[in-house]
C-alpha cells in the first residue's frame, strides 16, 4: 500500500511526512550527493593533515603506568604509529565526580585491535595520580593502556580533553596532530548514530523541522528547542537524564558496584 504525502489519514504530526517509497528514493537520492561531496570533503581534509609538519621531543620522559614510571617511547609497543586520548581529571573525586565527556570518549575506545592491526598503538592519558587513576579504571572494566602523566609538560603531557597522534622513528618521538572539542566527535560512534536519526541528538543548537518533537523535553510530548549540549552523559540510578547531584556518567551505570549517589564529589580543580 502507498500513501500520498499529504494524506491526513496517514501524516503523523511533527513527524516526517509519510510518503511512497518511490517519493522517498528520490529524496534519498537528493540528499546522497550532498553525503558523497562531503565524504570527498573529509578525504581531502585527511590528506591535508598528514602533510602537516610534526615536531618533535623526548621520548624518555617518564610516564605512570600499573609497572611504575616508564618512558612515553614504550607506549608504542614497538609499533611505529600512536593514537592517545588525554583524559581530564578530578583530583580527590570520587568516580561518578570525574568527567562525563571524556567517558563519552574513553568508552568508545573499547580496544584497539583493528588500530594494531594497522600497525597503531593506543593509551590513554591523565593527570590524575597513578593510585586514584589506577582505581577507576578497573571499577570501569576498561582494557585500552591509562597512564598518568602528572606534572609531564610539552606534548607528552599539557592540556586534556584531546586525541593526539604521534610518529616514531627508532627513539625519535613526534607529535603530528592533535584535536579537542568536536574533534574528538571522530571517535564517538554513537554521535554518528544519533545523527542519522529523524531526532538527532535532541540538542538546542541543532536545526530541525519546525514542530519536530526533540527528545530531551521535560514537558511530555510538547516540542521543544532541545536541551543543552551532551545533556543525556548523565543519569541517575532511574536511567533519567540529569546533571544534578545524583548522577553519574552513563555507562558507570553498567558497572558492578554503581550504587544512587548523594553528591557528584568533585575536589580539588579541573585540569
Amino acid at each position: 500500500m502507498t500513501t500520498a504525502p499529504d494524506d491526513p489519514t496517514t501524516a503523523l504530526s511533527g513527524r516526517p511526512p509519510v510518503v511512497d517509497p518511490a517519493t522517498w528514493q528520490t529524496a534519498r537520492d537528493e540528499l546522497l550527493v550532498r553525503e558523497k561531496a562531503h565524504t570527498r570533503e573529509g578525504d581531502a581534509i585527511a590528506a591535508a593533515r598528514r602533510r602537516l609538519p610534526m615536531v618533535e621531543f623526548d621520548g624518555t620522559v617518564e610516564v605512570v603506568g600499573p609497572d611504575g614510571p616508564i618512558p612515553f617511547l614504550e607506549l608504542f609497543q614497538g609499533r611505529d604509529e600512536l593514537v592517545v586520548y588525554k583524559h581530564m581529571w578530578y583530583d580527590g573525586a570520587p568516580h561518578q565526580g570525574q568527567c562525563e565527556g571524556c567517558t563519552t570518549t574513553a568508552w568508545h575506545l573499547k580496544d584497539a585491535v583493528y588500530l594494531n592491526a594497522r600497525g597503531v598503538s593506543l593509551a590513554v592519558l591523565t593527570t590524575g595520580r597513578w593510585d586514584e587513576v589506577a582505581s577507576y579504571v578497573e571499577f570501569m572494566g576498561y582494557t585500552q593502556p591509562w597512564y598518568s602523566v602528572r606534572g609531564v609538560e610539552g606534548p607528552a603531557g599539557g592540556e586534556m580533553g584531546y586525541l593526539a597522534c604521534f610518529l616514531r622513528d627508532g627513539d625519535r618521538v613526534f607529535l603530528t596532530y592533535a584535536t579537542t572539542g568536536r574533534g574528538n566527535e571522530r571517535v564517538n560512534g554513537s554521535l554518528g548514530l544519533l545523527d542519522m536519526t529523524p531526532y538527532g541528538r535532541g540538542e538546542a543548537w541543532e536545526d530541525h523541522p519546525e514542530g519536530r518533537p526533540v527528545l530531551g523535553d521535560v514537558r511530555e510530548g510538547h516540542p521543544s528547542e532541545g536541551r543543552q549540549a551532551c545533556w543525556y552523559w548523565r543519569s541517575d540510578a532511574d536511567g533519567n537524564a540529569t546533571w544534578g547531584p545524583t548522577s553519574r556518567p552513563v555507562p558507570q551505570w553498567t558497572r558492578p558496584g554503581a550504587t544512587p549517589v548523594e553528591t557528584l564529589g568533585r575536589r580539588g580543580h579541573h585540569h
